[in-house]
């Protein structure tokens, strides 16, 4: 029997979502990224998931697409669509996904960690835009998502050049919100996923929801956005249930002052 080239495992409401192609650096072959789409899409169903971390195997979070295939089936990748478009798979997954950045991501696994709500990284980890260098364009967002996380000129800088980025650069520049030791990264990733399963369902998916529509708007149009929402929601809330929630923060809050 084949060995699964992605592994899922649950803890709770949390689902750890690992590529385990590790011989081959967790490339991200036509396979892997249907697999990918798959998992995310059955998950989006599952009414007990509230968060999901994605990781590699090995010392890769995935060294990118696998250019030999590709070369055969070619590299106009936003556009291959179907069942395996990863960013409209993992867009349409409604709750948060936390990078763990276990090793390299390079030009499409870079890609693939932008397409993540949250990243962590592990102090192995190494960020790469070589699309320059290897003759394609980006297809997956990098072009249009890195700038608004780092900057316009850090952005070009990576893209222009294809030199690499290691965790604690990344973490000064705002791409990953922190670094741990390589075995502390998992469990860290799953903690924070259990910290956000822990919000009221509603309104972590709407939250996130506002935050990726608001990012794809302008400025004016993602405000009015959000208060149109605002009065949605509020109407469908009581004072009552709105003072037991508050309560239960300060209880929350008071525990991690112990």
């Amino acid at each position: 029997m084949s060995e699964e080239i992605v592994l899922l495992e649950r803890d709770g409401p949390v689902a750890i979502v690992t590529m385990n192609r590790p011989d081959a650096l967790n490339a991200l072959s036509r396979a892997l990224r249907a697999e990918i789409v798959r998992v995310f899409t059955e998950l989006s169903k599952d009414d007990t998931v509230r968060a999901a971390v994605l990781t590699g195997s090995g010392r890769a979070f995935t060294a990118g697409v696998d250019l030999k295939e590709a070369g055969q089936t070619g590299f106009a990748l936003g556009a291959d669509g179907g069942e395996i478009d990863l960013h409209k798979g993992l867009s349409a997954f409604p709750w948060p996904i936390i990078g763990a950045i276990n090793g390299f991501a390079i030009t499409g696994g870079f890609e693939l960690a932008l397409m993540c709500d949250v990243l962590l990284a592990s102090e192995d980890a190494k960020f790469a835009d070589t699309h320059a260098r290897v003759g394609i364009m980006p297809g997956w967002g990098l072009s249009q998502k890195l700038s608004r996380m780092i900057g316009t000129s850090r952005a070009k800088e990576l893209s222009f050049t294809g030199n690499f980025l290691d965790a604690e650069t990344a973490s000064d520049w705002g791409l990953v919100n922190r670094v741990y030791k390589a075995d502390e990264l998992v469990p860290a990733a799953i903690k924070m996923g259990h910290e956000m399963a822990s919000c009221d369902a509603t309104l972590l998916r709407n939250y996130k929801k506002v935050i990726d529509d608001g990012f794809a708007s302008t400025f004016g149009d993602g405000m009015r956005m959000e208060v149109k929402r605002s009065a949605e929601h509020a109407a469908s809330v009581s004072a009552e249930s709105v003072e037991e929630a508050r309560k239960a923060v300060t209880e929350r809050g008071r525990g991690l002052q112990s």
